[in-house]
């Protein structure tokens, strides 16, 4: 093994990714309790964007290489480590590190890959499907039957929670603010109804809901979509807070919710389970079991080396990409 591998670096804390580049890096060595995966895919998430411009809660010092979620093959073992064998096909993530031919793992954060799942597929899966998870399941605690009102359905967030939710026997509207991407999910995933949100997109939500207004809000895109999401709203709804890709973070007043009955809830996946481990380990493994079934799947829009980083990141920031956008540093 060489002494070295090539990885992205975040270098600056500048706009347009303009501080991040691909470097020879000395490789990583794991230590005890850990693993040294071959990474063979790795999705592109907004916090991974977020985290080039010092802009996402987590702020870890330069230099450092993004990537949350990874697939790949066990190249090493750390002393003590039980359970696995070089050559494994595994699946985990961390907070940094994916964007790499190398990286160093925990033991524990590591899950073999699904069979089901390519490379490239079980990457785009844990952190999406970990969020939509945690966003329908455990905190809006989504009953069958239930209208389910999904925002930017056509990113990684909102492809999983359409997928999800029609898993777990709601009634899906997907949104979205293009017709092609409203194409694309009804093929993929066949929600009950789509909405292009271009325009506003209250009255057709009543409409399609008898009136009622949506059960359940999954909003990743906040701004004016949350803004319209309160007026559509059913009472006693959950208006999930994911996160805010327009770039503005919305306010309520709180006499609609008081009048309107319903909750807004905040969503962090990755928090949830460090305040609850033992229900987040409960999270973990009920998504990995509906992998392994084949219950759910998601959607791997584009595959692209480690040297086209920038087209990758471009894909989601210009919000081109359906699903997820994969980076391979075998390629």
């Amino acid at each position: 093994m060489t002494d070295t591998m090539r990885a992205l670096v975040v270098e600056e804390l500048i706009p347009d990714f303009a501080g991040c580049a691909v470097r020879d890096v000395p490789m990583p060595r794991a230590g005890p309790g850990q693993v040294l995966v071959r990474v063979r895919a790795a999705s592109v998430n907004f916090p991974d964007l977020l985290m080039t411009r010092g802009e996402y809660q987590f702020k870890p010092p330069l230099p450092f290489t993004p990537g949350l979620d990874l697939a790949g093959e066990v190249a090493a073992l750390g002393e003590g480590v039980t359970g696995w064998s070089v050559g494994d096909a595994v699946v985990g993530g961390a907070r940094l590190g994916g964007f790499a031919e190398y990286t160093v793992l925990d033991a524990e954060a590591l899950k073999p890959k699904p069979a089901r799942l390519s490379f490239a597929e079980a990457a785009a899966y844990g952190a999406a499907y970990l969020t939509a998870y945690v966003a329908l399941v455990r905190r809006a605690r989504l009953e069958p039957g239930e209208w389910v009102l999904v925002h930017g359905a056509a990113g990684g967030v909102g492809l999983a929670a359409v997928d999800l939710a029609k898993a777990l026997g709601a009634r899906v509207i997907a949104a979205s603010a293009s017709d092609e991407k409203l194409a694309a999910i009804q093929r993929l995933y066949t929600p009950d109804a789509v909405v292009n949100v271009t325009g506003g997109f209250r009255e057709r939500v009543k409409e399609i809901t008898g009136g009622n207004g949506a059960d359940v809000i999954y909003d990743p895109v906040g701004g004016d979509v949350f803004d319209e999401s309160v007026r559509c709203i059913a009472f006693d709804g959950r208006l999930l807070v994911i996160g805010f890709t327009s770039g503005r973070i919305p306010t309520v007043s709180v006499n609609m919710p008081l009048i309107k009955g319903f909750s807004v809830m905040g969503v962090r996946a990755g928090e949830y389970g460090r305040r609850f481990p033992e229900k987040g380990r409960e999270n973990t493994e009920a998504v990995w079991k509906m992998a392994d079934e084949g219950t759910i799947r998601p959607h791997v829009h584009a595959e692209l080396g480690l040297d086209r980083w920038r087209e990758a990141f471009d894909l989601l920031a210009n919000r081109q990409v359906i699903g997820k956008a994969i980076i391979r540093p075998d390629l």
